[in-house]
């Protein structure tokens, strides 16, 4: 699979939903730096919308939502999806057709069609993210432009690591020169 590296102008007449976004190095919001986003919905005049993928809540739908115990939905695991609506969780289920090449998606799916989806398909990943993250109108299009963020496309792997060091492996497979800005400390006094 390519890997797009560069934002260009030709791209905000595409839409990018199941793109990755990376967090450019320099990106200090505290609610992005070192981010990895899956946008699932994306249009130039209407937005964007998707959920950090490497945040890791240490903590399981279950603990969230105690009617859930004892259920096969009580193990999911659940992610910080953004600084919006962050009160709100939102469930997702995705796998990777290694044959196909193709990404499969169900995004802001109710409980009973995450039961259907984990019992017809084990392949699937489950995922709970408390929010989400949003850009308006032709926002992320700016942020492209100003090199806020690295475009990536999707790819088997990104259900094996979580954390910075999911950051890391995909920054790296865009621009090998941006691993020695991912190694470097948060805090550059620790250098």
């Amino acid at each position: 699979m390519r890997l797009n590296s560069n934002y260009n102008e030709s791209a905000q007449a595409d839409c990018m939903v199941g793109s990755l976004l990376l967090a450019h190095p320099n990106l200090q919001d505290p609610n992005f730096a070192r981010s990895v986003i899956l946008l699932t919905a994306h249009t130039a005049s209407d937005g964007a919308l998707g959920v950090v993928l490497n945040r890791p809540l240490s903590r399981k739908l279950g603990d969230l939502k105690p009617e859930l115990k004892g259920s096969s939905l009580a193990g999911i695991p659940l992610y910080r999806g953004g600084p919006v609506a962050s009160g709100e969780v939102i469930l997702m289920a995705w796998k990777y057709e290694v044959s196909q090449a193709a990404f499969k998606l169900y995004f802001g799916i109710d409980e009973a069609k995450a039961v259907q989806i984990q019992s017809e398909d084990p392949a699937y990943q489950l995922r709970a993210f408390m929010g989400y993250s949003g850009w308006s109108e032709n926002q992320l299009e700016n942020e492209l432009s100003s090199e806020s963020w690295l475009l990536s496309q999707i790819r088997p792997a990104v259900g094996q690591n979580t954390g910075d060091p999911l950051w890391r492996e995909l920054l790296m497979e865009v621009d090998p020169e941006m691993g020695l800005w991912a190694d470097e400390p948060e805090d550059l006094s620790n250098n």
